[in-house]
C-alpha cells in the first residue's frame, strides 16, 4: 500500500483541483451580494440513515479555503446516522463558508454512500473470517477519498494503484504466454529493479489454480468468478500456501456464501461504483 505521506499528498490534490474546478477566479455569486466582511455559520444536516464519512476530509477542504473558519463537530466519521442529525457547525467568514459548500457536499455524500455500503457488507460477513476489500472501481481524481471511507465503513483497501502491488490477471497471464511464465517474468523484474512488491495472480478454473501454485512467490490466489462449489475446492487446494481471495458479480445476496466457502478476502467494486449518495445539507443559521 502506498505511504501516509502519499495518501496525504492525494487528497491535497483532491481539494486544490476541486477549489480550481468549482471556484476558478471567484465565486462570483457570493462576491456580488456579500460584504467580504460578513460572517455567519451553517451546520451539516443530515437526510438520511447511513453511516457518515468525510468529516475530517471536511476539516482539509476548509482549512485549504480559509484557516480562520471554525469547526464545531458533534458527529464523528464512521458513525451511524440519521435524518435531521446534525454533524457540524461550521462558522467564519461568509464568504468563505459558501466557497467550500459545495466539494465538501459532494465529497462527504459520496464517502458517506460509500461507507455505509462497506457497512453493510461488513455487517454481512460478521463470524466469518473474511475481509471486505475495495477495487480501483472508482471515480477518476477521487480515489483517495473513496478507498478512505471504505475504511471508515469497516473494510480494508485493496491497492491503491498499479504501482503499489503486482496483479496479474488474465490478460496479463495470456499477453506474457501463461500463467508461469507471468509470474517468472514478474520476480525478474522486480528483482532486477529492487521493488518489494507482493504479487497476486488471477485464476479462472481449478486448473490454473493448480498452475499456480507450482510457483513460489505468489502473495494471494484471485479465486475470479467462481461458483460456491469450486471456490471451496480451490480454498481446499491453497490451503496455506497464500492467501485467498474471490472475486466477479458478488453482491449482498452471494457474499455470506462465498465468505462460508473459507476465503480470506472478498473484494468488490459496487463498494465504489454502485452507490447513491447519501443526501446532506449545509443550512445557514
Amino acid at each position: 500500500m502506498i505511504s501516509e505521506q502519499q495518501f496525504q499528498r492525494e487528497l491535497d490534490i483532491i481539494i486544490q483541483n476541486g477549489i480550481r474546478e468549482d471556484i476558478g477566479p471567484g465565486d462570483y455569486s457570493s462576491l456580488a451580494c456579500i460584504p467580504d466582511t460578513a460572517k455567519g455559520r451553517a451546520k451539516l444536516l443530515v437526510k438520511d440513515n447511513g453511516i457518515i464519512a468525510g468529516v475530517e476530509f471536511a476539516k482539509m477542504v476548509f482549512k485549504n479555503v480559509d484557516p480562520t473558519l471554525k469547526m464545531d463537530v458533534f458527529i464523528e466519521d464512521g458513525t451511524p446516522v440519521k435524518p435531521g442529525n446534525v454533524v457540524f457547525h461550521v462558522s467564519g467568514s461568509s464568504q468563505s463558508i459558501l466557497k467550500a459548500e459545495r466539494l465538501m457536499l459532494n465529497s462527504m455524500q459520496r464517502m458517506s454512500a460509500i461507507a455505509t455500503k462497506t457497512n453493510q457488507y461488513v455487517k454481512l460477513l460478521e463470524g466469518t473470517q473474511t475481509k471486505i476489500l475495495d477495487t480501483r472501481k472508482t471515480t477518476p481524481g477521487f480515489r483517495a477519498c473513496e478507498k478512505w471511507a471504505v475504511k471508515i465503513g469497516g473494510g480494508e483497501n485493496h491497492r491503491f494503484a498499479l504501482y503499489d502491488m503486482i496483479m496479474l490477471k488474465d490478460n496479463h497471464n495470456d499477453f506474457a504466454g501463461g500463467i508461469t511464465h507471468a509470474i517468472t517474468k514478474t520476480k525478474a523484474f522486480l528483482k532486477h529493479h529492487k521493488l518489494d512488491l507482493k504479487i497476486i495472480v488471477e485464476a479462472r478454473n481449478l486448473d490454473e489454480i493448480e498452475e499456480i501454485l507450482q510457483n513460489e512467490g505468489v502473495y494471494r490466489i484471485l479465486i475470479d468468478n467462481f461458483n460456491f462449489e469450486d471456490t471451496r475446492k480451490a480454498v481446499a487446494m491453497i490451503g496455506d500456501k497464500c492467501l485467498t481471495e474471490s472475486s466477479g458479480n458478488i453482491n449482498e445476496r452471494t457474499i455470506r456464501h462465498y465468505a462460508e466457502c473459507g476465503v480470506d478476502y472478498i473484494s468488490s467494486g459496487a463498494l465504489t461504483h454502485s452507490v447513491y449518495n447519501m443526501d446532506l445539507s449545509l443550512k445557514a443559521f
